[in-house]
């Protein structure tokens, strides 16, 4: 089972902590690079810390948070090895998976109900990739800088 990173800032803090009660109650493993708080931070600095566990490679699949989740999501793909996703429905996050293999869920806190990020989290970690389909596959390995 994978080990799933979890970043916010401030305004995504209280969907985050859901978020853990919800990876608690599956058993799934995850690390929290924060933020621990609601005190007012920088997004930056949360989405580099998810962005450089991926680098490492301690953990393979991560869920970013943040108020409207375009900040972190700018933040996150900077980083060569993410494929991050901002996702405000189901379908647009099984599109995100099977069609583009991302790796990062991103949630925009302030437009998202607890039930709804649930059933979008679902939808993310349980659609895998469209592996064969040469179409996808060659989309994805143009995305990196040569």
């Amino acid at each position: 089972m994978p080990i799933i990173g979890l970043a916010s800032d401030h305004a995504g803090y209280e969907l985050k902590e859901f978020i853990q009660i919800l990876l608690n109650d599956r058993d799934m493993s995850y690390i929290n690079y924060g933020t621990y708080t609601t005190d007012s931070v920088d997004y930056p600095i949360y989405g580099h810390k998810l962005a450089k566990a991926f680098e490492k490679g301690e953990v393979s699949v991560g869920i970013g948070i943040c108020g409207s989740g375009n900040g972190i999501n700018m933040t996150l793909n900077k980083h060569q090895k993410v494929r991050s996703a901002l996702c405000w429905n189901e379908e647009i996050a099984r599109l995100a998976r099977e069609h583009n293999n991302a790796n990062v869920l991103v949630l925009p806190a302030r437009f998202l109900s607890q039930e709804e990020a649930k059933k979008i989290i679902d939808i993310f970690l349980n659609t895998p990739f469209k592996r064969g389909n040469k179409r996808h596959q060659q989309r994805i390995e143009a995305i990196p800088l040569k």
